[in-house]
């Protein structure tokens, strides 16, 4: 029996998750990627609480002319921007089932370059 592409995520996802966990002092960057956007939450799952999220939807990102590698790596940016205002500096890497390249590294590099620790 051959798995589709999201059967196959949500394996993959829930095997991540087993290991990766947000805490109060170091939250989880989770990552979700569409054909069009994507989307990033810094989460604490001890108190179930989104402590900053960005996507490429927001106002405040300029995506005029940029490919979504780039758009991606602006996303990074914000969300190590608004992740800082909420007094986090270190998180754990939480790529969603997704392999680590492309639009996923992008906006890893750009959380690093915003200033978070992985």
């Amino acid at each position: 029996m051959a798995l589709t592409k999201l059967e196959r995520r949500a394996r993959l996802k829930r095997r991540i998750r087993k290991t990766v966990e947000g805490t109060v002092d170091r939250p989880r960057l989770s990552i979700y990627r569409s054909n069009k956007e994507i989307y990033a939450q810094v989460i604490d799952d001890v108190n179930s609480k989104t402590l900053a999220a960005a996507s490429s939807r927001d106002k405040d990102i300029d995506t005029s002319g940029k490919n979504k590698v780039e758009v991606a790596n602006l996303v990074g940016k914000s969300i190590a921007e608004k992740a800082l205002k909420a007094g986090v500096e270190t998180i754990t890497f939480d790529r969603g089932g997704y392999l680590y390249h492309g639009r996923v590294k992008s906006l890893a590099d750009g959380a690093r370059e915003g200033g978070l620790k992985f």
